[in-house]
C-alpha cells in the first residue's frame, strides 16, 4: 500500500455539511461587484500541490462552485506566479509561504489574504556523492527553483548556519543558481550542477532518476518536521468583493485533501496523471510514492511559523523587512470547518480567524 501522509482534514459527513455552507461568508457580503463566472487558479506540477491536482482530476472545484468555472495556469515557482497574481492575471493560487510574505510586505498588506494552508513538508537538499558533510560543499554550484521562492530562502539560511556566504547574484563560497527544475534535474544528471534544494516530487526524481542522496531534509530544521510547503492564497480584492466564491473554493480544496486522506492506494495514480498531463511524462512509481511519503496535506497554514519564515527571508537578503500581520484571512474556512464539527485553524494573531 503507498503510504501517504495527511492531517486532519474533514470527515466525510462534514465534509458534506460543509458544502451546504460552501456559499455562505464569514468575511464579508458581496459588494457592488457584479457576478463572475470564473475563477483563475494558478498551481505547480508538484507533488506539494497535489490538493489542485486532485481537485480538478477529480471534479472536486467544479462540484463545489456549480455555474462559476475554474481556469488554471501552470507556474514552476512561487514569485512567477505572484505576478500573475499582482497583474489580476489569476485570482487565486497555490504557493510557498515566502513568496506569499513577499507580495504583502511589498503591497503595504493590500495584495492578497493566506486563506487556507495545503501543505507540509517535502522539501529537501541532495547532492552527488562525493557530498557527504555540509563542509563539502565549499566551492559547489547548487540550484533552487526561483530567487525569493521558498526553497531558495530555506537553502540561503541553511547554508549561511553552516557558516558560507552566498548572494543574490550566484557569488559566494557556495553558488546558488535559481534554476526551473525539470532544466535541474538535466543539469544535474550532466555533472553541471552539484546539488538542489527543491520542493517533492524533484526531490525524489534526483534520487530515484539520477542518483543523489539527501544531505538536509528541510523537515528536520522544524520544530514536529512541520514546516507550510504550500498555502493557498487569493488576491485581496476578489475575495472582499466575491467571498462566496472563495468559499466554494475552499470547500472544493477540503473535499480534495480530504479525498487525498481517504483513498491512499488511488491518489499516487491521480496525483500522477495530473504531473503527467502537465510535464508531458508521469513520474516512476517509485518517485512518486516516496514523494507521498515526505509530504503531508492539510488545510492548517501553520500560522505559527510565519514569522520565522519573515526573519528567514530579510536574512537571506530576498525580501523586505515588514508585518505580516493580516495576512491570513481564515474565517470562511473556519467557518467551513466548524459547521463540518471540525477545529478551527489559528492565524496566529495575523489575521483573521
Amino acid at each position: 500500500m503507498n503510504k501517504i501522509r495527511t492531517a486532519t482534514a474533514l470527515t466525510t459527513l462534514g465534509l458534506v455539511a460543509a458544502m451546504m455552507a460552501g456559499c455562505a461568508s464569514a468575511a464579508a457580503e458581496p459588494g457592488d461587484a457584479a457576478p463572475v463566472d470564473e475563477v483563475r487558479l494558478g498551481y505547480f506540477a508538484n507533488v506539494t500541490h497535489a490538493p489542485a491536482l486532485v481537485g480538478l482530476e477529480e471534479g472536486l472545484f467544479a462540484d463545489a462552485l456549480g455555474d462559476v468555472e475554474v481556469t488554471t495556469q501552470v507556474f514552476n515557482a512561487g514569485p512567477a506566479a505572484i505576478e500573475a497574481l499582482s497583474a489580476g492575471a489569476i485570482d487565486a493560487t497555490y504557493i510557498g509561504p515566502n513568496p506569499s510574505i513577499n507580495t504583502f510586505i511589498q503591497s503595504g498588506g493590500e495584495s492578497a489574504r493566506i486563506v487556507a494552508g495545503a501543505a507540509t513538508g517535502g522539501a529537501a537538499l541532495v547532492v552527488r556523492d562525493g557530498i557527504d558533510d555540509p563542509a563539502d560543499l565549499e566551492g559547489t554550484t547548487i540550484a533552487t527553483p526561483q530567487l525569493g521562492n521558498t526553497q531558495d530562502v530555506a537553502a540561503r539560511v541553511w547554508l549561511a548556519d553552516e557558516g558560507f556566504e552566498t548572494d543574490t547574484s550566484g557569488g559566494g563560497d557556495v553558488q546558488i543558481t535559481p534554476t526551473e527544475n525539470a532544466q535541474t534535474l538535466t543539469l544535474f544528471q550532466d555533472g553541471q550542477l552539484d546539488g538542489a534544494w527543491l520542493p517533492e516530487p524533484w526531490v525524489s526524481r534526483l534520487i530515484v532518476d539520477a542518483g543523489a542522496h539527501v544531505l538536509q531534509d528541510e523537515a528536520d530544521l522544524w520544530e514536529d518536521g512541520q514546516f507550510p510547503t504550500t498555502v493557498l492564497l487569493v488576491r485581496t480584492e476578489f475575495l472582499d468583493e466575491h467571498p462566496d466564491v472563495v468559499a466554494d473554493l475552499l470547500t472544493g480544496h477540503e473535499a480534495a485533501v480530504q479525498w487525498i486522506a481517504d483513498n491512499p492506494d488511488e491518489a499516487p495514480t491521480v496525483i500522477n496523471g495530473a504531473i503527467e498531463k502537465e510535464t508531458g511524462k508521469p513520474l516512476a512509481d517509485a518517485v512518486i510514492t516516496r514523494a507521498l511519503e515526505h509530504v503531508s496535506f492539510s488545510v492548517d497554514p501553520h500560522a505559527d511559523t510565519f514569522q520565522t519564515l519573515v526573519e528567514n527571508g530579510i536574512e537571506a537578503g530576498t525580501q523586505k523587512d515588514g508585518s505580516i500581520e493580516g495576512l491570513f484571512d481564515l474565517r470562511l474556512l473556519n467557518e467551513q470547518l466548524e459547521a463540518a464539527g471540525e477545529e478551527p485553524v489559528s492565524a496566529a494573531g495575523l489575521g483573521e480567524d
